[in-house]
C-alpha cells in the first residue's frame, strides 16, 4: 500500500538510547515500507554544527542513508543549525519551513510548528534573532568547545524559562494555524513541536479542516501516515 510518514520531536541524544534503539527499529520497520519518509524537525536534543564529531549524529545518518526510500527534513527549534553536510551524509533533503505537498490527491502543509506559537512572545523574540545568518555563521565559526558551552547554557535556560509559562502560551495560536493555512490554500496541517499528539477539526473559510500533530519520542514513538484513505495517527513502543 502506498503511504508516506511523518515523524518529529525524537530530541535523539547519548542520554536516551532506549529513543535511539527506537528510531533505528522505525526505519527498519516501518520507514522501509513507505513512500517517503518526512521528518518535521528536532530529530536532535540539539545541534551544534555538522562538524560535531558526536558519533551518535554517524550513526543515525549511516541509517538514514541506507533507507531505499527519499527522506525530507524541516528544521525544529533544537536542530536549527543542521545543514548540507549532514543532509548528504544522511541522504536527506532540506526542506523550507513551511513546505506544501500535494499526496493521493490532497494538498497539505507540512512545518515544525514553532512559528504557530505566536502567544510566546519570549520565544519568538530569541528565534527571530537565532535565525539571523550572520548570527549564525559567527556561532559556527567558534571553536567546537565553545559551542558547545554555549548551547548548554541556552538549554539550561530555555528549561528554566518554560517552567514558569502556562501551557497555552506553549501550544499554538488558532488564529495563527489558520493564517497559514489560508496562505497556503490548503484545508490540512501536520506538525509537531507542542508534544500534544491530536487531530483538531475546525472550519476554515467555510471549509472542513484539520491539523494533527506529532507526539514527542519520549516513551513511545508517534507517527502520521497519509495515504488514499485518509490520515492516521499512531503512537507505537520503541
Amino acid at each position: 500500500m502506498s503511504r508516506t510518514l511523518f515523524i518529529a520531536d525524537l530530541h535523539l541524544c547519548e542520554e536516551e538510547p532506549a529513543i535511539t534503539a527506537g528510531f533505528l527499529h522505525f526505519l527498519q520497520r516501518e520507514a522501509h515500507q513507505c513512500d517517503a519518509l518526512y521528518i518535521l524537525g528536532d530529530l536532535f536534543e540539539a545541534w551544534i554544527g555538522d562538524d560535531d564529531p558526536n558519533p551518535l549524529h554517524q550513526q543515525i545518518a549511516d541509517a538514514l542513508k541506507a533507507l531505499p526510500v527519499p527522506t525530507f527534513f524541516i528544521h525544529g527549534n533544537r536542530d536549527f543549525l543542521l545543514g548540507q553536510r549532514f543532509a548528504r551524509a544522511s541522504g536527506m533533503t532540506l526542506l523550507p519551513e513551511e513546505q506544501v505537498l500535494t499526496l493521493y490527491g490532497k494538498r497539505l502543509l507540512i512545518m515544525h510548528g514553532d512559528t504557530l506559537c505566536t502567544d510566546d512572545e519570549g520565544y519568538q523574540r530569541f528565534r527571530a534573532k537565532v535565525h539571523q545568518r550572520w548570527l549564525q555563521k559567527l556561532f559556527l565559526a567558534l571553536p567546537l568547545s565553545l559551542r558547545m558551552r554555549i548551547a548548554a547554557k541556552m538549554r539550561a535556560n530555555s528549561k528554566q524559562a518554560n517552567q514558569h509559562k502556562s501551557l497555552s502560551i506553549m501550544d499554538v495560536n488558532q488564529q495563527a494555524v489558520m493564517d497559514a493555512m489560508a496562505r497556503q490554500q490548503v484545508r490540512l496541517l501536520i506538525h509537531g513541536h507542542t508534544h500534544r499528539p491530536a487531530i483538531h477539526d475546525f472550519v476554515l473559510q467555510g471549509e472542513n479542516a484539520q491539523r494533527v500533530v506529532l507526539g514527542a519520542w519520549h516513551q513511545q514513538g508517534s507517527m502520521i501516515q497519509v495515504d488514499a484513505d485518509g490520515v492516521r495517527l499512531s503512537e507505537f513502543p520503541f
